[in-house]
């Protein structure tokens, strides 16, 4: 090899290698924020009272982001789902009664929801979330108020003493049994409320979130007033009669 090649070898081995360093500089910039990290509950209801969202899409925002409760905001936003809270104080007027006729006649329920304007009521978006809510009324026949708010507090009052007294709690020290009932007390009454139950179409959200994703994808506030349902024969007293003693009665016997 002559001494030019030569020199020019060892000038080209010689020369620094910063591309592959600038390339590893930036790797860890462009690194994704873990989306395994471990959400507190906490911090879940953080983000749902700052933004009104729903609490699984809460917790799936936190998850895309890392934890982070600024950037979750952002990704809620982008998907149009914190809009949900900042609609929710504005007065709903227009909407519409639906109805919802169980198969075989004997289920039948009417459910009033409002949205701000009647051309929203006549979309079918909000058409089928009124069908939708008068079905799931229907399916459970435990409920009888929109929301917990709604029960009154003579009601809690009494489910209170009530468990305070129970067997199973003799035994336990006053602050173990206070809350053990309070924690009794909030699911018999999530039990009676519409917008706690979980949505019969998918259980992984209740049907306060799915309004909530309603009133993100209409951009008007949206709230369930009331319902009615009617059970076939409720409230009539059967009269319990003797076969025997028709019989006996017919025929002229005693």
């Amino acid at each position: 090899m002559s001494k030019g090649k030569k020199k020019d070898k060892d000038k080209v081995e010689s020369q620094p290698q910063t591309q592959p360093a600038a390339e590893e500089t930036a790797a860890p910039a462009a690194e994704a924020a873990p989306k395994n990290a471990e959400i507190s509950a906490k911090t879940v209801k953080e983000l749902r009272d700052k933004t009104g969202a729903g609490m699984m899409d809460c917790k799936k925002a936190l998850k895309e982001v890392g934890g982070d409760i600024e950037k979750a905001t952002e990704w809620l936003r982008q998907k149009g789902i914190a809009k949900a809270g900042t609609v929710g104080t504005r007065v709903a007027a227009e909407g519409l009664v639906g109805s919802y006729i169980h198969t075989g006649g004997r289920v039948g329920v009417l459910v009033e929801v409002n949205c701000e304007t009647d051309f929203v009521a006549r979309g079918d978006e909000f058409q089928g979330l009124v069908r939708d809510i008068a079905m799931q009324v229907a399916a459970c026949p435990e409920v009888e108020y929109v929301k917990v708010e709604d029960i009154p507090q003579e009601f809690a009052e009494k489910e209170k003493a009530i468990e305070m007294g129970r067997d199973d709690l003799a035994s336990k020290p006053e602050n173990v049994r206070e809350k053990i009932v309070v924690g009794r007390i909030e699911k018999r009454l999530k039990e009676l409320s519409l917008m706690d139950q979980p949505y019969i179409k998918d259980q992984s959200i209740t049907v306060e979130e799915l309004v909530k994703q309603k009133i993100s994808k209409v951009g008007e506030n949206i709230q369930v007033r009331r319902f009615s349902r009617f059970v076939l024969g409720e409230g009539i007293e059967k009269k319990e009669s003797n076969f025997a003693e028709e019989v006996a009665a017919q025929t002229g016997q005693k």
